[in-house]
């Protein structure tokens, strides 16, 4: 592994849109649909951000945070290259880390039940199986999690 920094984004950044693009293709071809149809990057409220992952100066990941409510916020199109280790972990708790200093108690998401891989990620990662919400509420196909975030971090 060689060098990774992670920073800020923006939703439009060309790094950032070709990371968002290959987790498109891959949710495509494992689960039947690109993933992007209720996220809108340049709708992320007023605490929302977008990060994103350089290895040596290139890119390699991406994750963005969606506000829901004061206390809540949304983990969105969590994206790490194949072949690259610790990249998505390194991501997720670089969100997390942020996350809890912008006051969020929470962080929600949905991934689809085929997608075992992200699924194993999240359970692995402190996050719990909740019940669906929002837009995901009716979809059988769709897996909900959460996780507190801890305030003596």
């Amino acid at each position: 592994m060689g060098i990774l920094t992670i920073s800020f984004t923006d939703a439009n950044d060309p790094d950032c849109l070709a990371m968002q693009d290959a987790l498109s293709d891959y949710l495509l071809h494992l689960t039947g649909s690109t993933g992007r149809t209720p996220f809108d990057g340049n709708a992320l409220g007023e605490r929302g951000f977008f990060l994103l992952a350089r290895e040596n100066g290139v890119a390699v990941g991406c994750v963005a945070l969606r506000t829901l409510s004061a206390e809540t916020g949304e983990v969105k199109r969590l994206y790490a290259r194949p072949g690259t280790r610790l990249v998505g972990k390194q991501l997720l708790q670089t969100l997390e880390h942020h996350a809890r200093a912008r006051g969020f108690q929470q962080l929600w998401l949905e991934t689809r039940k085929t997608n075992q891989r992200a699924v194993a990620f999240y359970l692995r990662n402190g996050y719990q199986v909740r019940e669906n919400y929002g837009n995901y509420i009716g979809r059988p196909g769709a897996m909900c999690f959460e996780k507190k975030l801890r305030t003596d971090e």
